[in-house]
């Protein structure tokens, strides 16, 4: 795969999916010591950037969607394919695990998706993938290891470059990796001084474990608030991307993460779901690692389990911190987009 993958897929979902905001917060930008842009995913439709890497895999084949699709998620994946699915005139199997939070499975079949269910402690996802596909003559789509969904994903960055050409460093969330793959695309491309850190809880850092190791490298099922993350390796062709690409993975507590969710919630007016905070979460972990400039952090998804967070920010709310005067948000106005990333025929370099 190279940066042109994306610049196609920004064809494909030209149309089809929000050009989602940049956002500032003072109080932010001094809590870190740097000036931070926050690239709101959670205005997307279904209310996080997976809808992009979604629809821009269904759209490339009529014949292979024509009986319908099939994949595996955590919530937000599947509400991305229930939703392209309907838009293209297919439909769609969804398996969950047991534990999805509520709020995500009902928005998944309220979009007229099949939903299956299986026990991530016990049960082999991907098999059962694969015999519901076989099945029903479905074709797979899974939620990272795929080009197409990485291309799609990887949009989020090119808008954000677009935008803001002189950025130092993005910070991107880590499950399969497939954000953080067509991220660091855009990046290297872009310009290879532009550094992306994926960013990890602590108790599900895959991805970090297997950077260290030189090779994919499995983890028990883990346990964090951050239900989109809970993967156990990382998908292949992302990982392929990530090794060459990557500047790092940063890894955070779930103590972390809550409060970026409550920061985020405090003084940008965003909802931001656990996973979805994790990049600000890692920019507040590790703000002094990263190269001097402008930071852009990826606020990946919203789709909150509304019991859950409050009792998050209530927690994160009465511990004592930093006190910060209350500002206003800014959305950061759109530039003139980089030329070397206008189109797929341009002479943009390659991310090698």
């Amino acid at each position: 795969m190279t940066h042109h993958d994306v610049l196609y897929a920004a064809q494909r979902l030209r149309d089809a999916a929000v050009r989602t905001p940049l956002l500032t917060s003072p109080a932010i930008d001094r809590l870190v010591h740097r000036t931070v842009v926050l690239k709101a995913e959670t205005h997307q439709r279904t209310g996080s950037f997976k809808f992009r890497g979604a629809y821009n895999a269904l759209a490339l084949g009529r014949t292979e969607r024509e009986a319908g699709v099939v994949g595996a998620s955590a919530g937000n994946h599947g509400q991305a394919l229930a939703l392209a699915a309907r838009m293209l005139d297919t439909s769609a199997t969804v398996l969950l695990p047991t534990d999805v939070p509520t709020a995500k499975h009902e928005a998944i079949r309220a979009l007229g998706a099949r939903i299956a269910t299986y026990d991530r402690l016990s049960d082999h996802r991907d098999a059962i993938v694969h015999q519901i596909a076989h099945r029903h003559h479905l074709t797979i789509v899974p939620s990272a290891n795929h080009p197409k969904v990485i291309a799609g994903a990887g949009t989020v960055a090119l808008e954000m470059v677009q935008d803001l050409p002189d950025l130092a460093a993005i910070l991107v969330p880590v499950g399969g990796g497939g954000l953080a793959a067509g991220t660091a695309l855009i990046a290297s491309a872009h310009n290879p001084r532009l550094r992306v850190y994926g960013v990890e809880p602590v108790g599900a850092d895959d991805t970090h474990r297997s950077l260290r190791a030189g090779r994919i490298t499995s983890i028990k099922p883990p346990a964090t608030i951050a239900d989109s993350l809970r993967h156990t390796e990382p998908s292949k062709i992302a990982f392929a991307i990530n090794q060459r690409l990557l500047a790092d993975v940063i890894t955070v507590s779930e103590t972390d993460i809550v409060d970026a969710m409550a920061l985020l919630w405090q003084h940008c007016h965003l909802v931001a779901e656990p996973s979805g905070a994790v990049a600000l979460a890692g920019l507040i972990r590790a703000a002094r690692r990263l190269p001097e400039g402008r930071i852009g952090v990826i606020v990946s998804g919203g789709n909150v389990d509304w019991g859950l967070y409050r009792k998050a920010l209530d927690v994160s709310m009465g511990r004592p911190r930093r006190t910060t005067q209350q500002p206003a948000v800014r959305t950061v106005p759109a530039q003139a987009a980089s030329s070397a990333l206008v189109s797929p025929s341009g002479s943009g370099r390659t991310s090698g």
